[in-house]
């Protein structure tokens, strides 16, 4: 596998990982016992912070990412697992 595409697949293993980061940990105003600000929606977090949220991301996406790449380097699991979805030969 080239370089280019090892980049390009983990920094999709990092998206994913960072959206399905990002509901964790947030608190909204009244959760957080704090006065809402006037013109914010009630359900906005309070403090987001995208550093955690992306070393988050991170700590999620080097195994994932890992994981792939052994199977990858290996051939653990192939195309030929999925052969139950193949439409019928006649």
């Amino acid at each position: 596998m080239k370089t280019g595409s090892i980049l390009a697949i983990y920094a999709l293993f990092w998206v994913i990982s960072f959206f399905v980061m990002l509901p964790i940990g947030v608190r909204t105003d009244e959760e957080a016992g704090v006065e809402r600000m006037p013109g914010h929606a009630d359900s906005s977090p309070h403090g987001f912070s995208f550093g955690r949220t992306a070393l988050r991301a991170t700590l999620l996406s080097v195994p994932l990412f890992g994981l792939f790449y052994a199977n990858y380097v290996y051939g653990w699991l192939g195309v030929e697992i999925f052969d139950w979805a193949a439409p019928p030969q006649n």
